[in-house]
This record gives structure tokens, sequence and C-alpha cells, in this order.
């Protein structure tokens, strides 16, 4: 269920807003929604497994809380990101 160390390493240097940057909203609203679509699949093939759902429900929460930080402090980072990400807002 958890994503793989190079595809993290992938999504890190694609959404990276310099050489050293690992911990950017960009790069967390990214690797948490590479985790979503993960766990989303997996739901749904296991429909009873209520412990990830709770799981994928603080995901959703906490990226919602980044973008709207990001949405906030910076909206052009903001609509450049959902765009990249083909989110919805």
């Amino acid at each position: 269920m958890a994503i793989t160390k190079d595809r993290k390493t992938q999504i890190i240097d694609q959404y990276r807003l310099e050489p050293s940057d690992t911990g950017s909203p960009e790069v967390q609203v990214a690797l948490l929604t590479a985790r979503i679509t993960e766990l989303t699949e997996h739901l749904r093939a296991h429909k009873k497994d209520h412990a990830s759902r709770r799981g994928l429900l603080m995901m959703v929460s906490k990226r919602s809380s980044l973008l709207n930080y990001l949405r906030k402090n910076d909206r052009s980072r903001y609509l450049s990101l959902i765009g990249r990400l083909g989110l919805r807002k």
C-alpha cells in the first residue's frame, strides 16, 4: 500500500522548488495525493477495511489543510499545483 522509495523520489524531484527541497507544501501535497490514490484503489477491492478508510480520511484532511495554507499565502503556487495534480477546487 505504501509508495515505493523510487516513486517517492520521483515525486519529490518533480514538485520541489530547489535541489534540497523535500518539505515544501507542494511536495507534501503531491506525496499525499499519491498515497491517497493508492489507498483509494485498495479500498475499492477491500470495502470493509475501516482502519485504512480512517487513515485515508486523515490524509485527505491533511492535504486539504496544506492546500488551504497555500491558497492563503501564495495563490499562484496554489493554482499551478492543483493544475499539475489535477485536483478540483
